[in-house]
């Protein structure tokens, strides 16, 4: 159950938006020489690190970074080192809510169809535009719908944590993630097997997809912003040096292989972020819109990819409103794993150093 959700923190929707584009803009296949890189002499010793500093602090009774800290190193300012790891959780627990609500809500407008029918790429930006409050258009009333799911995230969210670690927490990571893994496997297999959607443009292919985005443009190797956005890429994917593995790890016993748990965790992260999630949102993209086309897409970030692209598929293919009902939902399971962790260092934070109880903690965070 800890590793589930250790592993779920780290697996977000950077997993399945931000490292498909990032590939596909610095190299594709090179990018992963650095990529691997990183992950092996950056990535895994500073998983070891967080663990074996989280497993030790729950020795003392801390369950969050400054307490930790302060076990770690007897100086009156290293508790306020680790209390940067709870502003770094809040900051982006705020905004990272709302992003993860899009997803919920754009299952829902998957699975009623009430995208379809828009047929081209500014179309459904406009589309996913005016639901973010981006801009103003006849297809949303203001963010009445945006709000609403948000609410629902928050509230999802906050119960999760209010229902504490075992209840909350690890019975969450035990229902969600097995369900995201299934999902993923699900819409790669059948990514896989759609072939040429389009014989009239046999260059628009899943074969050319992969290609894309595996096919190594060694000349980018050279360039420091290709290494950098690997190094930051393997941070983001799992979730370095923001306490969350902290609080996690806080909780384990004191014969539990820290060693072990840290390589499944990273090895987890590694299958949901390389294999499925470099199998789904770029390879489907090239296959129905072509190389160019996708690659203006990637410029446009993230968000431009796994909701504006992406429903314009769903669009295309049989049964498009399901499978576009379980990637967004998948999104979805993929972010709260993640933002339960970030509330969870706050959450010990305030039981373990104010005294505060699981109630008074959640209404105070």
């Amino acid at each position: 159950g800890l590793i589930l959700a250790v592993a779920g923190n780290a697996v977000g929707l950077g997993n399945f938006l931000r490292f498909p584009v990032q590939a596909a803009s610095n190299g594709g296949g090179a990018f992963m020489i650095p990529y691997f890189i990183f992950f092996l002499l950056v990535g895994i010793p500073l998983m070891w690190m967080e663990w074996g500093i989280g497993k030790y602090g729950g020795k003392f009774g801390h369950g969050s970074s400054p307490g930790m800290f302060d076990v770690l190193w007897k100086n009156k300012i290293s508790k306020y080192f680790g209390a940067l790891g709870l502003f770094v959780s809040t900051i982006i627990m705020i905004y990272y809510t709302y992003i993860e609500s899009w997803t919920l809500g754009y299952s829902f407008l998957t699975i009623t169809k009430s995208y379809f029918g828009l047929e081209n790429f500014e179309l459904m930006k406009s589309f996913l535009y005016s639901y973010q409050g981006r801009e103003t258009s006849h297809f949303f009333d203001g963010l009445t719908t945006a709000y609403i799911f948000f609410l629902i995230t928050f509230v999802l969210n906050f119960w999760v944590l209010y229902r504490g670690i075992s209840k909350g927490i690890e019975k969450l990571a035990k229902i969600a993630m097995p369900l995201l893994f299934l999902f993923a496997i699900i819409i790669a297999i059948r990514v896989i097997t759609l072939g040429t959607p389009d014989p009239s443009q046999p260059e628009n292919s899943i074969a050319n997809g992969f290609g894309f985005i595996w096919n190594p443009d060694f000349s980018k190797l050279d360039d420091p912003k290709v290494w950098l956005a690997a190094a930051g890429q393997i941070f983001f994917t799992l979730s370095l040096g923001m306490g969350t593995i902290h609080a996690y790890a806080s909780y384990l016993k004191p014969k539990d292989d820290i060693a072990l748990s840290g390589l499944a965790t990273a090895s987890t992260n590694e299958f949901a972020e390389v294999v499925l999630g470099g199998s789904i949102a770029i390879p489907l993209s090239v296959a129905f819109f072509g190389i160019a086309t996708t690659t203006a897409m990637a410029k446009g970030g993230s968000f431009d990819l796994g909701f504006a692209s992406m429903p314009l598929v769903f669009e295309k293919i049989p049964f498009g409103e399901i499978f576009g009902f379980l990637w967004f939902l998948l999104l979805f399971f993929a972010g709260i794993t993640s933002s339960v962790a970030m509330g969870q260092q706050v959450m010990a934070f305030l039981e373990d150093e104010f005294g505060f109880s699981r109630k008074k903690s959640t209404i105070v965070f």
